[in-house]
């Protein structure tokens, strides 16, 4: 098993595909971090005028203390997330398309090893990522934000503890997806498309027909999107004052995790999209002709 982990950790540090999508995942964080700060200062010196006033002494806290560059922060990792998403599906579709898991089949002792071993090294991939994107997030708000925007040391650390585990379930969502469908140019364009419109429209949909949108919550991309906005609106609330109950609603779709259940739920809920897909292309792959 040792030998097909480090295998395997040569297929990928040996071709340019793992710094290539880091370049724009970096890039992306750091300009979504710069967008947060700068927003998040705006909408403090916006609600520091006069005409703020009432609303301030209603929430009990002075818009200084609203710590709006959070939102910023979870749709910039949401957004950095498709990158580990799109190496993971390239895991097992570009060996099928090049013809070399036919190599790793034959030597490996089983199929189900080299699905292992793959799931092992990328998840030490979505790792990496998860925390090159917090990083990069991070400086870029650092840059352009107050200090009073910022959180404290425990919700820097949730965050990147959620940015983390977002990234390898994402990573590991991409490789199941990657062995269902082994076209390299279709299962990265049926994911960007899926998770950056798609589902994005079924939800406008829903929010225009009237269905609740906790059905939004239960899906991939609702379900992977709950799991940092919610930690963002609970690290809000918790030095926000008092919030009105009718605006949570607004301040979790702010963090694009309208419709979603608690951080921890809608990782879970993610975790079992994970299951399926890589449990399909497990299942698929062990049973696949090989040339």
């Amino acid at each position: 098993m040792g030998n097909l982990v480090q295998a395997e950790l040569r297929k990928t540090t040996t071709t340019g595909l793992w710094w290539g999508l880091l370049i724009p995942t970096v890039l992306v964080a750091l300009g979504g971090g710069l967008l947060s700060g700068l927003i998040g200062r705006a909408f403090v010196d916006l609600t520091s005028s006069a005409d703020a006033e009432q609303l301030s002494e209603m929430l009990g806290v002075t818009p200084d203390q609203w710590k709006f560059s959070l939102f910023g922060i979870a749709r910039s990792i949401n957004l950095a997330t498709v990158f580990p998403l799109i190496f993971g599906a390239l895991a097992v579709s570009g060996e099928i398309g090049r013809r070399t898991i036919t190599t790793t089949f034959l030597t490996a002792p089983s199929r189900m090893h080299t699905m292992l071993a793959k799931m092992l090294v990328y998840a030490l991939w979505g790792a990496i990522y998860g925390l090159a994107i917090m990083g990069f997030v991070a400086l870029g708000v650092v840059l352009t934000s107050s200090s009073g925007q910022l959180p404290d040391s425990g919700g820097w650390a949730m965050l990147t503890l959620v940015c983390v585990v977002s990234s390898i379930l994402m990573t590991m969502f991409g490789i199941g997806l990657g062995a269902l469908i082994p076209n390299t140019a279709g299962v990265v364009v049926l994911l960007t498309m899926y998770f950056v419109v798609i589902e994005n429209a079924v939800l406008l949909g829903l929010r225009i027909a009237g269905t609740p949108e906790t059905v939004v919550g239960f899906l991939p991309n609702g379900s992977v999107n709950g799991l940092t906005g919610s930690v963002v609106v609970d690290l809000f609330l918790s030095k926000a004052g008092v919030v009105p109950e009718e605006a949570i609603t607004f301040l979790r779709m702010f963090a694009g995790a309208g419709g979603a259940q608690s951080w921890w739920l809608s990782g879970l809920i993610f975790l079992g999209w994970v299951a399926v897909a890589f449990g399909g292309g497990w299942a698929l792959t062990a049973r696949k002709d090989i040339t």
